[in-house]
C-alpha cells in the first residue's frame, strides 16, 4: 500500500454494510470515557511494540471520503509517513485505512481489509467504541513488532 493508498468498505466486499444507527453515546460524545480510555491504551500499546503512528477517526468523512481520509492522513504532519490511520464514518457506512509511505511497508493491503472487516463487523452490533478497538489490535498485529522491540 503506498501513501495515501485506501481501503474503502466496499473494497472489502462490504457494500451492504447496514449498522445500526450510530453510537449509543450523544453526537457530541458518541464514545463513553471508558472506550476512550481503552482505545487510547490501545493506541499507544499499538505504537510502542511497531514503532508506527496510529490514529483513528470517527465522523462524517464528507463526499469524497478517501480524499477525506487521506487529508486527516497528511495533517498528522511529520508523523505521517509512519502513520496508520482508521477513519471510521458510521452514518455514510465507511472505513477507511490509510497509511504513510513507510508504514505501507508494514500494513498490506490484505492487512487493511482484515482491519474494515473487523470494524464492520463490530459496527453491526453497535458497538463503535469497540470497533475502533479491533480495527487498531488488527492493524497493529498485521504490522508486525519491530526487531529491536520483539524481546519486551
Amino acid at each position: 500500500m503506498a501513501h495515501g493508498d485506501v481501503v474503502p468498505s466496499s473494497a472489502a466486499g462490504l457494500v451492504n454494510w447496514n449498522p445500526q444507527v450510530g453510537p449509543s453515546g450523544s453526537i457530541d460524545h458518541p464514545l463513553a470515557t471508558t472506550q476512550l480510555e481503552l482505545l487510547d491504551d490501545v493506541m499507544r500499546e499499538a505504537e510502542r511494540f511497531t514503532g508506527l503512528r496510529f490514529s483513528v477517526y470517527l465522523g462524517d468523512l464528507g463526499s469524497n471520503t478517501a480524499a477525506s481520509a487521506e487529508s486527516l492522513l497528511d495533517s498528522l504532519g511529520g508523523d505521517a509517513p509512519y502513520a496508520v490511520l482508521l477513519a471510521v464514518s458510521p452514518g455514510q457506512r465507511v472505513v477507511e485505512v490509510v497509511t504513510g509511505p513507510e508504514a505501507a511497508r508494514r500494513v498490506s493491503d490484505r492487512a487493511a481489509r482484515l482491519a474494515v472487516l473487523g470494524v464492520v463487523s463490530a459496527c453491526t452490533d453497535g458497538d463503535i467504541g469497540g470497533a475502533l478497538v479491533t480495527g487498531v489490535r488488527i492493524l497493529a498485529d498485521q504490522a508486525g513488532t519491530l526487531p529491536e522491540r520483539s524481546t519486551w
